[in-house]
């Protein structure tokens, strides 16, 4: 099995006999190692051999999240020594295993031993949970300089991870984590702007360029637009060139694939900015009620010559009675292209026939917003 076209681990064996008792030989190591493990947390043994035992067991198994937390455990009680050491509180006599001479050696050593793991199962939450905490420890036991660069480190990690798989989430995720720690006062010494909102825009159309079916790109870009306005303190002229930039930019994906359905997402992210229910809290509240008409008609007339080759994708259809709908919330009247939402809503039963019920409830919305707007001419 596969997802987004990287190939999960862990596929098995033929079963033969011989299989069959290596596997059972397996299970009962395995089923070994976890009470060793349960067994020492019990009775408080936080020493290095048992930090050892959980890094076999994790690298077995990393979805077994109870041992993540026997881990965290462990480093708590060798941060507790390593605080006491440095008060002199105990005389300068420490339990924490040799080599491990710092906080700031034992995070990084264990952010370490993290990597090949987040390789191997780059989808697996709890590696993603547990370096953030590691990373959440830095910021309160060193100084800012030093933990600074750990999560500057980690956003090059992070990088390098979404260069292999450019659209796993958890890793889109983590990036935005990762950055607003970065922007925090906590990692700062407030004499310098922290902001980097440019820069992860630019990371977001470097990765669409790569990609166009990033979902994950696209709205970690529609996240970022309205602090990018703020912070450029654009004004009316420039949001409507951004805004008319980024029509540019989704019209010209969809023209090169309208089956992606994380294309369609993004532009009707765009489009709430011409509709009156939402404009206000868009990037674009500025434009006329007669604009956002003008804007809508051009993307009905856009959206309708992508049928030609494509008559078959449901996304232009869905999108064009979006934008009908749309218009005649903002003029009272239906545009002249609406003419064939009948076709389109028919077109969308045979296209997506599981959602069948769907399509027969909208089509008697439409069918009864049309008969009030007809009854209501005829009453004038």
């Amino acid at each position: 099995m596969t997802s987004h076209g990287i190939p999960r681990p862990g596929a098995s064996e033929p079963r033969t006999e011989q299989g069959r008792k290596r596997e059972l030989q397996k299970i009962e190591e395995y089923q070994n190692l976890v009470n060793q493990v349960n067994k020492a947390i019990r009775e408080r043994q936080y020493t290095n051999e048992v930090l050892r035992l959980t890094s076999k067991l994790l690298t077995l198994n990393p979805e077994y999240y109870t041992i993540w937390n026997h881990r965290r455990i462990i480093l708590q009680y060798y941060f507790r020594e390593q605080r006491d050491v440095k008060r002199g509180q105990d005389g300068g006599a420490s339990t924490v295993p040799s080599g491990h001479n710092t906080i700031i050696e034992i995070i990084s050593d264990d952010l370490q031993f993290l990597v090949p793991l987040l390789r191997k199962f780059p989808k697996c939450y709890w590696i993603w949970k547990y370096r953030l905490w590691l990373l959440e420890q830095s910021t309160t036991l060193l100084p800012i300089p030093s933990a600074r660069q750990l999560w500057q480190e980690e956003l090059g990690l992070v990088g390098k991870m979404l260069s292999l798989d450019s659209r796993n989430f958890l890793g889109w995720g983590y990036r935005r984590t990762v950055v607003a720690a970065l922007e925090s006062d906590s990692l700062n010494t407030g004499e310098d702007n922290n902001s980097m909102v440019e820069q992860e825009f630019r990371y977001t159309t470097k990765m669409i360029e790569t990609n166009l079916s990033n979902f994950s790109a696209w709205h970690s870009r529609s996240k970022l637009i309205p602090r990018l306005l703020d912070e450029r303190a654009a004004d009316e002229t420039a949001r409507q060139g951004f805004l008319d930039d980024e029509l540019v930019l989704i019209q010209e994906a969809l023209y090169t694939d309208p089956y992606d359905q994380s294309l369609w997402f993004y532009h009707h992210y765009l489009m709430c900015t011409f509709d009156p229910h939402s404009c206000q809290n868009t990037m674009a509240s500025c434009l006329t009620p007669d604009q956002r008409l003008e804007y809508i008609i051009r993307e009905i007339d856009k959206t309708m010559e992508m049928l030609d080759g494509a008559e078959d994708c449901k996304w232009i259809y869905q999108a064009l009675i979006q934008l009908s709908t749309m218009y005649k919330a903002s003029s009272g009247a239906w545009p002249g292209q609406a003419a064939g939402m009948g076709d389109w809503v028919s077109e969308l039963r045979k296209l997506d026939p599981l959602r069948a019920g769907r399509w027969t409830d909208l089509d008697r919305e439409l069918r009864s917003e049309v008969e009030v707007g007809q009854a209501e001419r005829c009453s004038t």
